[in-house]
C-alpha cells in the first residue's frame, strides 16, 4: 500500500472491504441515500486503516498540527492512524446531551494547532461542531480532513478541506426522497440514532 493514495485508490478500498453499500440509507445528517460508505468496514483492516491515515497525512503535514480532534464514532479510528502519519496526539469530542465535547481527561491549550479528522462528510455538521470544539478553549483550528467529501463543504467550514476523495452522491431530505416514495424502506447503518 502506498501512503499518498489516489482518490480511485481510496474508493477501491471501500469496495474490496464491503464498506461501499447500496440500497436507501438515512445517513446522520438525517437526509436519505442511495449508497452509504460503511467507514468502519473498511477501517477494520489495519493495513487499509494505515494506509489512508498515511494519505490524510501527507495532505496534510504542511498545517503543521499538534493533535488530531475526530467527532466520536466514526472519526476515531481515522484519527488515530491519521494523528500516528503526523507523530501528534489524537482525542475525540463525543456527545453530552446532544452536544459534542470534550470527555475522558482529553484537553486542548491555546497553543494547539487542531487538525479535526472525519471518515465521511455529507453535510459538514460534525465537522463544524468539532471545529467549535476546539475553538471554545482557545485551539486554533488548522484545518479539516476526511477519508472521503461527499459535500462539497470546503466553503461551509471556516478552515481548509483536505479529502481523499470528492464523491458525488445525490441526497435527499426524507419528504423529497425518490426512494421514500417507491416504498423502499430504508435502513440506518450510521453511529448517530
Amino acid at each position: 500500500m502506498t501512503s499518498v493514495l489516489s482518490g480511485p485508490d481510496c474508493l477501491e478500498l471501500f469496495r474490496q472491504s464491503g464498506a461501499l453499500l447500496e440500497g436507501h440509507f438515512r445517513l446522520s445528517s438525517g437526509l436519505h441515500s442511495e449508497r452509504y460508505l460503511q467507514s468502519a468496514l473498511v477501517l477494520q483492516h489495519p493495513g487499509f486503516a494505515s494506509a489512508l491515515g498515511e494519505g490524510i497525512a501527507a495532505r496534510t503535514r504542511h498545517l503543521d498540527p499538534t493533535v488530531v480532534l475526530s467527532p466520536a464514532l466514526g472519526g476515531i479510528v481515522i484519527g488515530q492512524e491519521v494523528a500516528r502519519a503526523l507523530s501528534v496526539r489524537a482525542i475525540f469530542a463525543e456527545r453530552q446531551e446532544g452536544t459534542l465535547t470534550l470527555r475522558r481527561g482529553f484537553a486542548l491549550a491555546p497553543a494547539d494547532r487542531v487538525l479535526v479528522v472525519e471518515d465521511v462528510i455529507t453535510t459538514g455538521l460534525s465537522t463544524r461542531e468539532t471545529i467549535d470544539v476546539a475553538r471554545a478553549v482557545g485551539a486554533t483550528a488548522v484545518g479539516a480532513a476526511a477519508i472521503i467529501d461527499r459535500g462539497h463543504n470546503a466553503t461551509t467550514l471556516g478552515v481548509p478541506l483536505y479529502a481523499l476523495l470528492q464523491l458525488e452522491v445525490p441526497t435527499y431530505p426524507p419528504d423529497s426522497c425518490p426512494l421514500c416514495a417507491k416504498g423502499e424502506p430504508v435502513v440506518k447503518p450510521g453511529s448517530r440514532v
